[in-house]
Order: C-alpha cells, then sequence, then structure tokens
C-alpha cells in the first residue's frame, strides 16, 4: 500500500530529531515532493489486520500471517495471546500441570470451552495426549492448539459477536483459522521453506523444526496447487512441586494423634507433596494439501485436507511424602504449625513426624507414557456467482481427532523411615519436606507388607492402557446471498447446515501386579483392594519384588533450582526402558499357557463412554446500510438431539458385560432441544477517523462431553433395609442443558493515524443455564444387597449425586486497546482486559481471568526486525481437582523476535519465549498450594528460503 507521512508523524520525527540534538537550518529549501513508499512486513500486516478490523459491521480483531511470522510463534494460541479479551490456558483442566506451549484459547475471562474454534469456517476434532485430559471434564468441547502450527496460517479472526450467519456453538465469541488458498498467490510458481533449531535451557537439547510450502497456478489463474508440511521437534523438561489434594483430619481417620492434639480436628493435611520430574519428546508432524479450481470468474472450488499428529511419549517421576491420615495416625508429632485462610479453613502448614518403628511416610511413582494425539480433516468447498444478484457457496468435510495413552509402564514403591517432615512455603515458593534415611538408591526392601529397616518396598502397579478417544465431526452446509436495493436493506443472507459429533472412547485394560506363576487370582484383586494376595495365599508380587528393576539414572543435579523450598535430592529412577520390561512381565498384561492374567488382560467397559451429537440450523439474516452506517440482524434456528452411553457397576439393568473385574451395566441416556438465536449489530462512522459498534445476540454452547456422559458410581449404603434412603454418589448428567446466553457488547474505535488506532469497549453475557458443579438427583434401577443376610433386589431409587449442573451466571466486563508506529520505524501497542464473572452463588467461572494485559513494541527497517512483547494474566480459576477448587496464579510472559533479511528470498530470525522464565503457581488458597512448576526458556533459530 502507498502512503505518506502524516502531520503527526512528521511532528514526532521533527520533535525526536531537536531534542537528540539534530541541528536544523533556519532556512529551509524548498518543499520536495516525497516518493512513496511501499509498507511491507510488520507494518504491511498490521495494516491488512486493521482495514478488516474497521471495516467489520461486528467486533472483530485480526492477526495476518506476517504478524505470527514476526513473533516466536509455534501455535496459534501464542499469537492470539495478544489479542485483546484472551485468555491462553497452559494446559487443559484434566490435570496434567501447565507446560511452556499454549494450549487452550478462552474469550473474555470464560473457559475455554464456551470459545468456537474453527478452521476456514469449519469445526475441526480435537484430540489431548495426556490420559487425564482424555477421559477427564472440561476439555471436551475445546480445542488443543499443539496440533496446529502457525506455518499454517492466512490469518486468524477473533469474533467477539455471534451473527446469524455464523455457525452456533461460541457463547464468548469464535476463533476462526483462515488457511492459505492456490489462487492468491502472486507468482505462478512459489516455494517456501523454514530450516531450523529448537534450544530448551532445562533440559539443555537441541532440536530440528522444518516446514515447507509450495505453490502452483497455471497462467490462466483457474487452477492452483499448495502443498504445506511440518516436521517439529521439540524436548521439554518440567520441574515441580505438587501438593496433591488436602484431607481433613478426624478423630475417626487419624486416631490418636486427635487424641495427642485435640486441636487437629477438622484440621486440614496435604494428601500428597512431591518432587515431580515430567520429560517428555514431542515430535509433530503433519501437512496441508489444498487444490483449487476455478474454470469461470463465477465458480470458485477448493478441496482441502489437513493432519496433524503429535507423538507425545513422557516419563514423570514423583517422590513423595505422605502426611494422610491412615499414615500418620500412630506418629508423634512435633514442630507444627496450623494456619487459618480467610473463609476460616485451618491447614497444617508445618509438621514433623516420629514413628517408633519405619511406618509408610510416602510414596514414589514412576510412570512412562506411550501417548499421542492427532487432529485431521478433509472438506470440500465451492462458490458459485449466479448473477450479480445471487452468490451461492457450499462445503462439507469430515474431521477426526483422537487422543491415545497406548501403555502406562509404572512402579509405586512405599517409602518407609521413622521420621519425616515438611513445611509450606506460601503459595509463591516449593514447600519443603524430607525423609530420615531415605533415598531411591538404597535399594528395594523384600517384603512390600512390612519394613524392617528405612528405605522402600514394592507398592503397587496401577494405569489405564490402550485408552483411545475417538473425536469425529461432519458437516455439510448451503449458504446464500441475495443483493437487492430496497431502502436500508442491501442484501439477504440465508443458509442451512447439518452436523454429526461422535465421541467416544474404546475398552480399555486396567494393569494391576501379576501373581505368582501357576497361581490365580484372588477376587480383591479386580478391585482397588489394600489386599495384595493372590488366591494361593502368596503375596501378590513377591517373585515381581526379586526382579525389581535397578535404580540406575538420577535427577539432575539442579532440579527444583529456583522454585525456592527444599526437597530430596539425588534422586534415582528406573529408566524407562527398564520399567516397560519388567510390566511387561510382572504384570496382568500377560497371557500365560498357565493361565495367569488370562482373566483380567480381556478389555474392560470401566470408564468408557459415548456421545453422539445431531444438529441442524437455518437462519436468514438481512445485511443493512445506510449514510455513515451499516449492520446487520438475523435469526438463526437450531435443532440439537444428544445421546450417550457409559458403563457402570452400580446401576443394574439391561445389557451387561461380566468380566473379571465385575458386572458392568450399559447406561443409555437421550435428549433434543430447539433454540432460536437472533442478533443484531450496527456499526456507525462517528466521524471519518472515529468507528462506534453495538452488537446485541442470543448464544449458544452445549455441555462438554464428558459432562453429557451417563457414567455413574452409586453409594447404596443402607439403602435395601431404610426405603427412606436417597443414595449418593457421583455422576455425569445428560440432561445438562446448553450453556444459553444473552451478550451485549458496544465499543468505540478511533483510527488516528496509520496503522494506529485507540479503542474502549463494553461488554456482559447473561448465561441462564452456565454449567458448573453442582448436585441434582436421578433415578436409577439399582441392585441393592440385604445386610441382614436375605436375597438382593432391584428397585427404583432415588439419588443425590455430585456432578455438572446448570445455574446462572455473568461476564461484565471492559477492554481497552492502542496500537501506533512513531518516529524513526517503531512502534507499540498495549491492551486491557477486565472480565468479572460469577455464577449465581457469587462462585467465580472456571477459566475466568479478571485483569490480563499486554504490551508489545517493535523496531523494523529494509533488513532488520525486532520485536518485544509481555503478556500478563490474573489468578485463572481452573476447576475442582480432588474434590478441592483450585487457581493458576497471576502470570507474566516475555517474548522477543529478531530477524534479518538479506534478499527478498533469504531471511534469518532468533526467537525467544518464555525469555523471563516463568512461574507456573497454583494454590487451592492463600495458604495451600497445590503446584509450582519450572519449563524453562526456549529459543528459535530459523533460516526462511522464499522462491
Amino acid at each position: 500500500m502507498k502512503v505518506k507521512p502524516t502531520p503527526i508523524s512528521q511532528a514526532v520525527l521533527i520533535a525526536l530529531l531537536s531534542a537528540s540534538g539534530v541541528a536544523m537550518a533556519q532556512e529551509q529549501p524548498a518543499p520536495q515532493k516525497l516518493e512513496a513508499v511501499t509498507v511491507t512486513g510488520i507494518r504491511a500486516s498490521q495494516e491488512k489486520s486493521l482495514a478488516v478490523k474497521r471495516n467489520a459491521d461486528t467486533h472483530i480483531d485480526v492477526i495476518s500471517a506476517e504478524d505470527i511470522g514476526k513473533m516466536p510463534d509455534k501455535n496459534v494460541a501464542d499469537s492470539l495471546a495478544r489479542v485483546p479479551g484472551v485468555t491462553i490456558l497452559n494446559s487443559p483442566s484434566g490435570g496434567s500441570g501447565g507446560f511452556d506451549e499454549r494450549d487452550r484459547v478462552g474469550l473474555r475471562g470464560t473457559n475455554p470451552s464456551l470459545t468456537q474454534t474453527l478452521v476456514d469456517s469449519h469445526a475441526i476434532a480435537n484430540g489431548d495426549w495426556f490420559v487425564l485430559d482424555q477421559s477427564g471434564s472440561g476439555v471436551g468441547r475445546s480445542v488443543s492448539y499443539s496440533l496446529l502450527p502457525s506455518e499454517l496460517v492466512n490469518r486468524v479472526e477473533v469474533r467477539k459477536n455471534a451473527e446469524a450467519s455464523l455457525v452456533e456453538g461460541g457463547t464468548a465469541g469464535s476463533v476462526n483459522i483462515i488457511t492459505r488458498k492456490p489462487l492468491d498467490f502472486a507468482n505462478a510458481l512459489t516455494f517456501e521453506a523454514g530450516l531450523g533449531a529448537v534450544y530448551a535451557d532445562l533440559p539443555k537439547k537441541t532440536d530440528p523444526q522444518l516446514s515447507a510450502l509450495i505453490n502452483f497456478k497455471n497462467e490462466a489463474k483457474t487452477f492452483g496447487v499448495l502443498v504445506q508440511a511440518f516436521s517439529e521437534k521439540r524436548s521439554l523438561r518440567r520441574d515441580g512441586v505438587e501438593t496433591l489434594g488436602y484431607n481433613q483430619l478426624t478423630a475417626a481417620n487419624a486416631g490418636a494423634l486427635i487424641t495427642a492434639h485435640p486441636e487437629l480436628e477438622g484440621v486440614y493435611a496435604p494428601d500428597l507433596i512431591g518432587a515431580a520430574y515430567f520429560t517428555q519428546e514431542r515430535e509433530r508432524k503433519g501437512g496441508l494439501v489444498r487444490a483449487e479450481f476455478k474454470p469461470t470468474q463465477s465458480v470458485d472450488i477448493t478441496l482441502t485436507g489437513f493432519s496433524s499428529k503429535m507423538d507425545a511419549d513422557n516419563y514423570n517421576r514423583n517422590f513423595m511424602i505422605a502426611p494422610r491420615p491412615g499414615n500418620i495416625a500412630g506418629a508423634t508429632l512435633s514442630n507444627y504449625e496450623i494456619s487459618t485462610d480467610k473463609k476460616g479453613v485451618k491447614t497444617l502448614t508445618k509438621a514433623t513426624f516420629d514413628w517408633s518403628s519405619p511406618s509408610t511416610a510416602g510414596y514414589y511413582d514412576m510412570i512412562s507414557r506411550k501417548a499421542s494425539a492427532s487432529s485431521d480433516f478433509i472438506s470440500l468447498e465451492g462458490a458459485w456467482k449466479v448473477s450479480d444478484a445471487l452468490k451461492l457457496s457450499a462445503n462439507a468435510g469430515v474431521s477426526n481427532g483422537k487422543g491415545r495413552t497406548d501403555s502406562q509402564d509404572v512402579y509405586e514403591a512405599n517409602l518407609y523411615t521413622t521420621k519425616a517432615g515438611y513445611a509450606f512455603n506460601g503459595t509463591s515458593a516449593a514447600p519443603s519436606f524430607s525423609f530420615t534415611g531415605v533415598n531411591s538408591g538404597a535399594g528395594i526392601n523384600n517384603d512390600p507388607g512390612t519394613a524392617a529397616t528405612n528405605g522402600m518396598g514394592f507398592g503397587w502397579v496401577f494405569g489405564v492402557e490402550n485408552l483411545v478417544v475417538n473425536d469425529k465431526d461432519t458437516w455439510a452446509q448451503v449458504d446464500g446471498e441475495y443483493t437487492l436495493d430496497a431502502g436500508i436493506l442491501k442484501s439477504l443472507s440465508f443458509g442451512a447446515r447439518s452436523a454429526k459429533h461422535d465421541r467416544h472412547t474404546g475398552s480399555t485394560v486396567n494393569q494391576r501386579p501379576g501373581c505368582s506363576t501357576g497361581t490365580a487370582y484372588g477376587a480383591e484383586m479386580y478391585t482397588w483392594s489394600a489386599s495384595y494376595y493372590c488366591t494361593g495365599g502368596a503375596a501378590v508380587s513377591s517373585y515381581a519384588i526379586a526382579n525389581s528393576p535397578k535404580f540406575t539414572q538420577y535427577y539432575p543435579g539442579n532440579f527444583a533450582s529456583g522454585l525456592g523450598g527444599s526437597v530430596p535430592s539425588n534422586i534415582a529412577y528406573i529408566t524407562p526402558e527398564d520399567l516397560a520390561a519388567f510390566d511387561a512381565k510382572y504384570t496382568n498384561r500377560i497371557d500365560t499357557a498357565s493361565g495367569v492374567g488370562a482373566a483380567v488382560h480381556s478389555p474392560i467397559q470401566g470408564g468408557e463412554y459415548g456421545v453422539k451429537e445431531t444438529t441442524t440450523a437455518a437462519y436468514l439474516q438481512g445485511n443493512l446500510e445506510g449514510d455513515g452506517w451499516s449492520g446487520n440482524a438475523g435469526l438463526r434456528l437450531v435443532k440439537t438431539k444428544q445421546s450417550s452411553y457409559a458403563w457402570s457397576y452400580s446401576a443394574s439393568s439391561g445389557t451387561s458385560v461380566t468380566s473379571a473385574w465385575g458386572t458392568e451395566y450399559l447406561i443409555p441416556a437421550s435428549q433434543s432441544y430447539t433454540d432460536i438465536l437472533p442478533s443484531a449489530s450496527i456499526r456507525i462512522d462517528v466521524t471519518k477517523d472515529v468507528v462506534a459498534r453495538l452488537a446485541l445476540s442470543r448464544t449458544l454452547t452445549r455441555a462438554d462431553y464428558t459432562a453429557l456422559s451417563s457414567a455413574v458410581s452409586l453409594n447404596t449404603a443402607g439403602m435395601y433395609l431404610d426405603n427412606s434412603i436417597v443414595g449418593g454418589g457421583t455422576a455425569g448428567n445428560p440432561a445438562l442443558k446448553p450453556i444459553r446466553s444473552t451478550n451485549f457488547d458496544a465499543n468505540v474505535e478511533w483510527y488516528f493515524a496509520p496503522r494506529a488506532f485507540a479503542s474502549i469497549g463494553a461488554f456482559h453475557m447473561e448465561m441462564g443455564s452456565y454449567i458448573t458443579d453442582g448436585t441434582f438427583t436421578a433415578t436409577y434401577p439399582t441392585m441393592l444387597t440385604n445386610t441382614a443376610g436375605g436375597a438382593s433386589q432391584l428397585v427404583n431409587r432415588q439419588f443425590t449425586l455430585t456432578g455438572p449442573t446448570n445455574k446462572k451466571a455473568s461476564v461484565t466486563g471492559l477492554e481497552f486497546a492502542f496500537e501506533t508506529p512513531i518516529a524513526g520505524n517503531f512502534g507499540i501497542s498495549a491492551n486491557y482486559t477486565l472480565a468479572d464473572g460469577h455464577d449465581e452463588d457469587g462462585h467465580v467461572l472456571r477459566g475466568n481471568v479478571k485483569n490480563s494485559y499486554n504490551l508489545g513494541g517493535f523496531f523494523e527497517n529494509d533488513r532488520f526486525s525486532a520485536r518485544l512483547n509481555y503478556s500478563h494474566t490474573d489468578d485463572i480459576y481452573i476447576g475442582a481437582d480432588r474434590g478441592a477448587d483450585y487457581y493458576q496464579k497471576a502470570n507474566g510472559v516475555l517474548s522477543a523476535s529478531l530477524g534479518y533479511k538479506f534478499s527478498d528470498n533469504f531471511a534469518v530470525s532468533l526467537d525467544g519465549q518464555n525469555l523471563n522464565d516463568p512461574k507456573l503457581k497454583y494454590y487451592t488458597s492463600e495458604v495451600q498450594p497445590r503446584a509450582i512448576y519450572k519449563n524453562g526458556r526456549q529459543f528459535y533459530l530459523t533460516a526462511r528460503v522464499k522462491y
């Protein structure tokens, strides 16, 4: 684009030159005609983005490919972190903890499940690599951005207002990732490639990063083919100290300890505090292929295929003290402190325990997982300009996502000692803990049930294997626009869409330690029983203990450096290879000629669930325009049908499966509902430089798939002999209503210079059926056991269940943004968002960030470019885990990019991510820490070639 200096920029330049002591002649020569300047690079991308934003009828933010290329953005979420109102989570809510790469995107202080992610305006199925994210709650509707590299992007549109013509599904808004089209390229043949490496300073490893693009279009510009490919490896190391839950001490569970210290009654003690050393090798491979055919100026057909898979094998070692009630009940307590939070909850924040003989004081888990995640789609799009007045378009496709945990190789050891202790150091530093005489290099005791000396003994093997979560979305839609001259009504948009979504898990293998050759499993082996014995009376794994793998490697010497606190050092562990060999030989996975393991090796249904969803929609939207204003108003009609199933050991009727783990029953459920979604927005040109927007809409987000699951675990104690007893338990809720919200948005934007603007806005979301944790009642046919000795009986009984439920909630907020170039090829940007979200009971909403801001600056000339950005988010409510709410503490991330262009065909860049080495901190309350993690810095060196 051709530009010339504005009076403002000239004045700034003169002032800077004067301030720097540059002499200016008293007599100026006659004005000369300035040559036109072609804007490229960062400035060109800003101009493109602001042009789209300024001309849109609704509130939209845009990031172009040049923006992404000028920051260390290795997935799209990194780029979105700089957009006002966008919240980036370092992990889903399943319990994996925080990592260096941004994974989930939320808008305006809401849970990422309320933000719809689209690729080229259609849905994309999701896959997660971490086992608890694969089957856990709260992640089903959101999309993992770790599968979406930035190399794919032409531009990203963040829409904060709904329109009738847009696919429903985002209460807070939508993110549309738009990829390149072959006929949009300037040259007949284009080749681009990036060859680079990433260095991670915590694991001290360097890995390759490769990407390539080739595009061809014919001279007639009627046919083009685009092929992109990427292959990117990364080594991760995460040092962490985790506090995994809290237990309330009572006379019933802590016995003599409460007798000796009655002040501990009702006080919470940490369940587990562990030194967690996590390593992972990620390898992301995939690409995009697109063919575009335009036989006439009126017809455009595009076929696209995309695939991305990330192998994410990982190894987590957690060396833990366990001051849980059963372990400390018989201990002598000293050097202890009790702290009270602002809600009056008391916590044992410091304690030393002495036992008269070696006792279980902790556990050591080594878990090596073979895991992966993938996402792909194939889509067919067509556009036809029937006449000057009528345009039609259509698209159809299918997308598949998959999250896999093929194996979990596990070794859990018991830690025995006569003395152990811990002390919390607030929520911004790691806790301290220690044992006397326990070192993982000290060897393994021969008897797991007792401990003659301090040290370690074999404890257990656990873990679900062969877990595969399948996610599939199929869609077809037709859209049209008819231009007419009817006063302010300039055109009518209309269309219809049909989609099916299927998310389900397969059956899994639930592993346990194996029995000695020739003996069978006792019934207790099919449960979490503490009686670890086989039917022959032999200890469950006496033979395994004698053949325990060696602890031959050690935590790094600088483990947990900079996290605060003090944790055990020189912790040894089993190599992943030795751990895999041990579990393959000594767990119930293996079938032998004697039949050992055969009964349990067969797949089980426990944890399996499925949700199917069919939606049909139609819309009509009027596009309006008057003197100095434009806008739209429309109506979208949507019908949703949902069905779900799960397997349960509790509810007892219908289809059943019997295995060594017991008899499970299939629980089906279904519902349907219809929604009318009106929307209206207006854009007003207040002056030639000031634009105002106002929007009102009704939005819809359907419940997460895991929340809709009919999985149930019932507590039936006492119900047989007393019909008045209402049972308890936990369950999904297939009767959940979708989140329906009435949204209001208003903002004013001032475009005071080229590539410059300032804006202020306000928004409100009134959600009548927000989904959060709560209680609800349901009736189940249940096999009740007569404790008096009579026969069992199948009856329909009522239960009060803990699980997802609907409540009223709202989010109210403000947004401010500012961006401008300044003299000397410099530019700055800043934005701030306030989002206050609560449910009807005053509880903060999951994913809510009350305050967030971004500060950025850049310099660019024809050869050199530099950019610096700092993003800050306030505390984030993550969700409930292990019976308690927890939060991520306020955090900031500094990133930078340097680039040098040798020619139009060759450039080099050096990008830095997490330059301030941020610590990710989680807490339950101001006296109850949950975790603190350190991932280190990452540096990307990339050479880019263009032809």
